[in-house]
């Protein structure tokens, strides 16, 4: 479980196609930290520690990326020299700062427009119309693994929807957010509350 409060940038060092592909983060984390066995969030995936080492502030772990992984994901996003938001799994007592988070990508979206608005970044994007009920103004979304807030949202002919953010500049410094244009393509997680709601309105109709 997650909250979609990114601690750390990190970078893909090594990608190496096994029976899965096998991949090497580096990122300034503290290995003494990280557990083998333990969930870390890679831009909005929730991934296992396989194996850790480095020192303090420039730490690596690997993860195994399953086919069923890079077919839910954004394409080419774990390619070597990636950059990826990281976010290890909550611990009891740690603080939820954005939403509750599980890590498991629902579709992949696409940047339509980013345009400056004050400080800050409006960025709009485009969901697929499976995601399109789950999405309301001033709900909880996650967007490469960052919790934000949906400003506004406008309904497509098609189904589909298209949402509205906004990226203040903090947000933008320390994750990859800041770094996205129009066209690029992420992942994107419902809030788990939408879910259940939508299922327990289909079952009471």
């Amino acid at each position: 479980m997650f909250t979609g409060i990114v601690t750390a940038i990190g970078t893909i060092a090594n990608a190496e196609q096994r029976g899965d592909l096998r991949l090497r983060i580096a990122g300034p984390l503290d290995p003494a930290r990280i557990d083998i066995g333990a969930s870390i969030a890679c831009s909005g995936v929730c991934l296992t520690v396989v194996d850790r080492g480095g020192a303090a502030g420039e730490a690596w772990f690997d993860v195994d990326i399953s086919g069923e992984t890079a077919l839910c994901t954004v394409p080419g996003m774990w390619a070597e020299g990636a950059r990826l938001n990281l976010e290890p799994s909550l611990r009891v007592g740690d603080e939820i700062g954005g939403h509750i988070v599980t890590g498991h990508v629902d579709a992949v979206g696409e940047v339509t427009r980013k345009e400056p608005d004050g400080d800050s970044w409006r960025v709009e994007i485009r969901a697929p119309a499976s995601l399109a009920p789950f999405i309301a103004p001033k709900g909880s979304i996650t967007v490469q693994g960052v919790s934000l807030t949906v400003n506004d949202l406008r309904d497509e002919d098609d189904g589909a929807c298209t949402f509205m953010l906004n990226i203040i500049p903090h947000t933008g410094e320390v994750t990859t957010l800041g770094a996205l244009r129009s066209g690029d393509e992420v992942n994107l997680e419902i809030d788990v509350l939408a879910r259940y709601l939508k299922r327990m309105q289909a079952l009471a109709g």
